[in-house]
């Protein structure tokens, strides 16, 4: 199974990349796996809504280009479904046996994503209700990845 993690916007932490670096490690037993970054566009503390439609705009252009061909694609998104990790497990089995060995997520940037990118995923998915900074967000999202992939290889991790 091939994973895509896009995101927009460098993760300049040091610990969040620490973070990821690992559990792409911890992954690498059961998935190939891609990050695309993109660059995110510089945003004035007093933009106005058509500037931040604009920004999303462009945002979404590198989006659509970078999602491969023939992938199920999965937008982070807070409107979209909240699941437990073993629900989310079973997603990943669902996706594998009935529609891709590709699965795509997309992480917006600090505006989110425009409304074309969520109207072309196959499926929208809530890390929480709460919100979280996009560079941590792909941290928790890689962490229950590797969580699902314990769960359905029923190896202990999932406690």
């Amino acid at each position: 199974m091939q994973i895509n993690i896009i995101s927009v916007g460098k993760i300049k932490e040091k610990y969040l990349q620490e973070g990821i670096k690992e559990y792409a490690k911890r992954l690498s037993k059961f998935v190939e796996l891609h990050f695309i970054e993109l660059k995110d566009e510089p945003i004035k503390d007093d933009a106005g809504p058509s500037e931040i439609f604009k920004i999303k705009e462009v945002e979404e252009k590198r989006i659509l280009k970078a999602i491969p061909e023939r992938s199920y694609v999965i937008a982070l998104d807070l409107k979209g479904k909240l699941v437990t990790s073993e629900e989310l497990a079973e997603k990943f089995l669902e996706i594998q046996n009935y529609f891709s060995s590709k699965i795509t997520f997309i992480i917006g940037g600090s505006l989110g994503l425009s409304d074309k990118v969520i109207s072309i995923a196959n499926y929208r998915l809530c890390l929480s209700k709460m919100t979280f900074p996009h560079q941590l967000a792909k941290f928790i999202l890689l962490e229950q990845i590797y969580r699902s992939f314990k769960i359905n290889n029923n190896e202990t991790y999932h406690k």
